[in-house]
């Protein structure tokens, strides 16, 4: 069968992509804007990219068009599919129906963490022999790629999912996770977010409760304990066994981000204990939670907890991409008011007193609208210089960081903005960039700037 895909290049489409072609099929696709690291997975992969939605793409006669959830009515290409009366369907719909039929599903949902999580649990399965399919809106490093059918075993029952709660598609406005209908399911955490499709929390409440009513009731759903968002959801009605994790009586992990020590607890009882590379709070609320996930599906927490201890995180996320005349640049997704503060808490934690210049571009929808400016001083307090892209937004981002004062460099120019970091930057320095996309690969002009040996570099201040 020929799929083609609409929209390949997102995170979500490119791993469907990925398992059609894992299935035998042939798989084309288009999108506009590519960047790495998913273009470069489906290159490698053999899958055949055209840029932007010419209608020259009808020539190639798929048998069916995948139809990605950023493909909106007006599109040429998706008009001529509807004039022509073509067959078409959502990623989410094509994935229930030719890869999670039948399986064990592991589904992660939450507004933040998602992407560590579904790693961590697929890690855990890979290392207790389970040899699990996933689905992952990053890139894992114990892996490789964001998505794979099965491992060496070839017939594992186990499909471990990222669950997203934004829209399928643009004739299906439900939550992407309802298609997926999991046996064990993650409710990580959970707060507004999407503002282009959500008018505020309890729509997303909503939609987190049609997932709950997905979830059989030989199932398990593990949640935390700590989000009263989660309490409200699971109270409108839950016929599934549930373990909350993050409370005093329940499972939780403590840990020293010193030496990268974990305990695993069960109220006051210690359970197990490891240790790993990476730090903060919120990553030890995503590994109990895939400890449990796991343990439901037969791993022991022992067996989970040495798993972790050969965890190697998430490309983008906290990602060193390079050292230039000792000015190191890490690359994070972090784009979320409550995600950029807890980046930076663990960058801190890792350097010390070292200064960190943060860089932001607020591409997503949410922060396009402006939903969340006024939340964005707070979040990135912790940084010693604040640097932001503006280009595209509708709002003014100087005047929403004012509250940082004169720490805070807005350019709507990306190459200015690097010139900017670089005369700001001196050895020993960490400059974290941070956006949901390729912010046009700002790290590589970084290292190349810095990395030009030019003494005003280190000496223009701002």
């Amino acid at each position: 069968m020929h799929i083609h895909i609409l929209g390949i290049c997102g995170t979500f489409m490119g791993g469907i992509a990925q398992l059609a072609r894992e299935k035998g099929h042939r798989v084309t696709g288009c999108d506009a804007g590519v960047y790495p690291p998913m273009s470069g997975q489906l290159e490698a992969a053999g899958i055949g990219l055209i840029e932007g939605y010419g209608l020259d793409q009808m020539a190639l006669n798929p048998d069916v068009y995948v139809v990605g959830n950023a493909i909106s009515r007006g599109n040429p290409l998706i008009e001529e599919i509807l004039d022509r009366g073509l067959p078409y369907v959502s990623g989410p719909q094509w994935l229930a129906d030719n890869v999670l039929d039948g399986r064990w599903v592991l589904a992660v949902a939450g507004t933040h963490g998602k992407t560590t999580t579904t790693a961590m649990l697929a890690w855990i399965l890979e290392e207790a022999g389970f040899s699990p399919g996933f689905l992952v809106g990053g890139v894992p490093i114990n892996f490789g790629k964001s998505a794979r059918l099965s491992g060496k075993s070839g017939d594992s029952p186990f499909f471990v999912i990222e669950a997203d709660e934004y829209d399928t598609a643009f004739f299906d406005k439900r939550s992407k996770f309802v298609h997926y209908r999991p046996k064990t399911a993650i409710l990580n955490n959970l707060e507004f977010d999407h503002a282009d499709i959500f008018n505020d929390l309890a729509a997303i409440e909503t939609q987190f409760h049609h997932f709950v009513r997905t979830i059989p009731r030989a199932g398990l759903i593990v949640a935390n304990g700590a989000e009263t968002a989660l309490d409200r959801v699971l109270a409108r009605g839950c016929w599934t066994p549930a373990e909350r994790f993050n409370v005093a009586t329940g499972w939780r992990l403590d840990g020293d981000d010193a030496d990268g020590s974990l305990q695993l607890k069960f109220g006051t009882e210690i359970v197990g204990s490891a240790r790993w590379d990476l730090n903060g709070a919120h990553n030890r609320a995503n590994a109990v939670a895939a400890l449990l996930a796991a343990r439901h599906a037969g791993v022991p927490v022992a067996a989970g907890l040495d798993a972790l201890s050969r965890f190697q995180n998430v490309r983008r996320r906290l990602e060193l991409r390079g050292v230039a005349q000792g000015v190191s640049i890490y690359d994070d997704f972090a784009h979320h008011p409550t995600a950029i503060a807890a980046t930076l808490a663990g960058l801190r934690r890792k350097v010390g007193e070292a200064r960190i210049l943060a860089v932001l571009e607020p591409r997503s929808n949410t922060m396009k609208l402006g939903v969340m400016k006024a939340q964005l001083p707070a979040s990135l307090a912790g940084a010693d210089r604040v640097f932001c892209y503006a280009g595209g937004l509708g709002w003014n981002a100087a005047e929403a960081l004012a509250p940082l004062g004169d720490k805070v460099v807005v350019e709507e120019d990306v190459r200015a903005l690097v010139h900017r970091i670089a005369a700001f930057a001196r050895p020993g320095d960490h400059v974290l960039a941070m956006s949901n996309g390729g912010f046009s690969d700002i790290h590589e002009k970084l290292l190349e700037v810095i990395g030009t040996p030019r003494a005003s570099h280190f000496v223009v201040d701002l």
